[in-house]
């Protein structure tokens, strides 16, 4: 790797002497028992950060800044594209609502290692909900809004809340989507039966109450302001939140994320990765149920005393294409983070960039992209468009903070397209061959990082360390396995060029086709069925779906296809954005039986891969042909 000054002073030392790394930076971070020991590797591969450490993230997020006299700055700025209202929440008024529905939860039951499930959209009443669960010790599973009544399901059952916190309605652009029948759909499916079910009702859709189980919010929050929490002490390596993972079978992964190292390395990264400091204006365009809105949308712009955008809208249609440009303009928006899918949506309807003259966007200094890889033509056009630089990293829901990136704060690098950059401080990234040797630069070959893990990624899965080393820790003994392949180039940039398994990437969003694959199969007329993600301009990789019917079954395809769309719909919800589904005389397998997905997406994407040795029969792959290339 080239010689990078600060940058890679930094990063080495990170490697060389992680203990002493980490323990300067915990000096970031307001501690009730500071830490002594550092890194404990006693049971090694679960590695603990600041193992003898207490704290109150909420603490840090909150009532530290009010007490330093920044009361009056604002915390979060929550902007609706559908009612065309903003409304700025100070640090002071922010930790008077959470410590209200603190005392709320308190009062409901809810104590120290209660777990909470989340279930809302994008309005301040899901942050508060977030770090009210901080303040009190509760470990809170934010589920994203889009999600259908199973997998709400899967999730209450697997995390077993005492609580539910809802709203009456999310909103689409086109739409209201009612959330009330969704959740009662799910809570009648789940075995776990929370105590209580606490609902926000907007005007766009009022709900139907159960008796004796749903609580209004604002009754709710009366309740607490009365008797608000103080902060509870929790142990560093306590869990702060479970974020469920697309897993290959039908049980998700809870992601666990611990108080300690969590907090320290989000307080690291703000400002050292994106340059944005104490009292910054800071938006991140995704929403609270995915990681980026966990990390950089309410907990290191928070804990770092930045001001936060919560924004209800889309990047298009609500109103144009026009939308990031005014939210940039009205709050003065130092730096902008969303996925390339946005861009990519933008660009569509506005190619010539007329709609950015209308606004005054001079406050941005920085976009950055991620989510799923930046495509050189999305970069160029952003990159042209805004004139300020365009930041591509990379990262996953199980490591919480950014692995490679370009270090805006730290030390600003040249910028290459279609890489995201250098391996970030505290991860030891490696490129291996199928033996776990590391392969030389511009090879091909299994992203990993050497273990331990910095703080603030994944100590392990929720209740399933069995899972955990399974998953991330088996393929290579002493290496975290991320499931991305890519290289590394000469200058130690590294290039990540897609999923090495069958969880696909769409819109930012990681999503299982075995899940797809199991509810398309639940047809009565479906034999056998395969879901691959095919490269799509727009949302980086769209699910297409192809069954072998019954024999004797006769059915018009395209009515079949229709069914089969709407039922992925129902059982895991628009998310999976499954719209494509093809008929076919049969399947592509090994020998064993083992469908040849990658052959078929390889052949969908518009190469010509060579047939597998291990294929049964070629014949089914060569009249698979037509039905893979269309469209």
């Amino acid at each position: 790797m080239t010689a990078m000054g600060a940058y890679r002073a930094t990063y080495d030392r990170s490697l060389q002497d992680p203990e002493g790394f980490w323990r300067d930076q915990a000096s970031l971070v307001d501690w009730i028992r500071k830490p002594d020991k550092i890194l404990d590797d006693s049971r090694a591969p679960f590695y603990r950060w600041y193992p003898d450490a207490s704290l109150n993230t909420c603490f840090n997020a909150l009532d530290r800044h009010v007490v330093r006299g920044h009361g009056d700055r604002v915390a979060l700025v929550h902007d609706s594209a559908y009612d065309g209202k903003s409304r700025s929440i100070t640090y002071a008024r922010l930790l008077e609502d959470v410590a209200a529905f603190a005392g709320a939860l308190q009062q409901l039951g809810v104590g120290k290692g209660d777990r909470v499930v989340i279930y809302l959209p994008m309005i301040p009443e899901a942050a508060i909900a977030m770090l009210a669960c901080a303040r009190i010790g509760a470990v809170h599973s934010v589920v994203f809004g889009g999600f259908a009544p199973a997998e709400l399901a899967v999730r209450i059952d697997d995390a077993q809340p005492k609580v539910v916190v809802s709203a009456s309605c999310g909103i689409e652009p086109t739409r209201v989507i009612e959330y009330k029948p969704i959740l009662d759909k799910a809570l009648e499916r789940a075995h776990h039966k929370p105590d209580a079910v606490v609902l926000k009702q907007r005007p766009q859709a009022e709900a139907t109450m159960v008796d004796g189980r749903d609580l209004d919010w604002e009754d709710v929050m009366r309740a607490g302001r009365a008797n608000p929490a103080a902060c509870v002490e929790v142990e560093a390596t306590d869990p702060l939140y479970i974020l469920y993972t697309s897993g290959t079978t039908g049980k998700p992964k809870g992601v666990v994320r611990d108080n300690g190292g969590h907090a320290v390395a989000l307080a690291w990264s703000l400002p050292n990765i994106y340059g944005v400091g104490e009292g910054d204006v800071w938006w991140t365009a995704s929403d609270v149920g995915w990681v980026v809105g966990h990390s950089y949308i309410v907990y290191a712009p928070l804990l770092t005393g930045a001001t936060t955008i919560l924004y209800e809208g889309k990047p298009v249609g609500t109103p144009d294409a026009g939308a990031f440009w005014r939210v940039i303009a009205d709050h003065k928006v130092k730096a902008l983070f969303t996925a390339p899918t946005a861009f990519r949506a933008i660009k569509k309807e506005d190619p010539e960039g007329r709609l950015r003259a209308a606004y005054d966007v001079s406050s941005l200094e920085t976009l950055f992209l991620a989510g799923e890889r930046t495509d050189p033509d999305t970069y160029h056009w952003a990159s042209d468009s805004l004139g300020v630089p365009v930041i591509d990293h990379w990262w996953q829901t199980e490591t919480g903070w950014p692995i490679a990136a370009n270090l805006r704060g730290l030390e600003p690098m040249p910028i290459k397209p279609g890489s995201p950059s250098v391996p970030v401080p505290g991860w030891d990234v490696r490129v291996l061959d199928e033996r776990g040797q590391e392969v030389p630069a511009g090879t091909e070959g299994a992203i990993c990082v050497r273990l331990p893990l910095p703080p603030g990624a994944l100590p392990t899965l929720w209740n399933d360390d069995e899972r955990f080393v399974a998953s991330y820790l088996s393929a290579f003994e002493g290496y975290y396995l991320s499931g991305d392949g890519g290289y590394m180039d000469e200058d130690g940039y590294l290039y990540v060029m897609g999923r090495t398994d069958d969880v696909i990437n769409v819109a930012g969003h990681r999503l299982s086709t075995g899940s797809m694959e199991a509810v398309l199969a639940q047809h009565p007329a479906v034999a056998e069925c395969a879901v691959i993600g095919v490269a799509d301009q727009m949302r980086g990789q769209l699910p297409r779906g192809f069954v072998v019917l019954k024999a004797g079954v006769d059915r018009d395809p395209d009515e079949l296809a229709r069914e089969l769309v709407q039922l992925v719909r129902d059982e895991i919800g628009a998310v999976a954005a499954l719209k494509d589904v093809s008929v076919v005389g049969g399947l592509p397998k090994t020998r064993s039986g083992k469908i040849l997905r990658k052959t078929m997406r390889e052949i969908a994407d518009g190469h010509d891969p060579a047939v597998p040795s291990t294929i049964e029969d070629a014949a089914v792959l060569d009249s698979l042909r037509p039905a893979l290339r269309r469209g």
